[in-house]
């Protein structure tokens, strides 16, 4: 089963992230970034299919170390390299807004 992974970015494309590099970097804080962010293409999307998973990603860098979600999937798999490409191109550019609860 081939695999490959596709980079989708630490946060939605509009939004601000955390910057490796400045004096005010926060890995903890680009991880929650990271993950708020594979909750919103999970729901935005939908779940992964079998033989595709959203995950977190170390990257080296001349400034440190950043975070970044990606996708990684089957490519022998149309579903999952379908949803991968959805991810890529359809991924929500801001963050949801968080779900309103309703006063009883």
């Amino acid at each position: 089963m081939p695999r490959d992974y596709m980079h989708i970015g630490p946060t939605p494309a509009d939004e601000p992230c955390q910057q490796v590099g400045t004096p005010d970097y926060d890995p903890i804080k680009a991880r929650q970034e990271c993950n708020r962010f594979i909750a919103a293409i999970r729901q935005t999307l939908g779940p992964e299919p079998e033989g595709a998973h959203l995950s977190i990603k170390s990257n080296s860098h001349d400034f440190g170390t950043y975070l970044e979600v990606v996708i990684n999937y089957d490519t022998d798999d149309e579903e999952a390299t379908k949803y991968a490409y959805r991810c890529e191109s359809d991924a929500p550019t801001t963050w949801p807004e968080e779900p309103r609860t309703v006063a009883a």
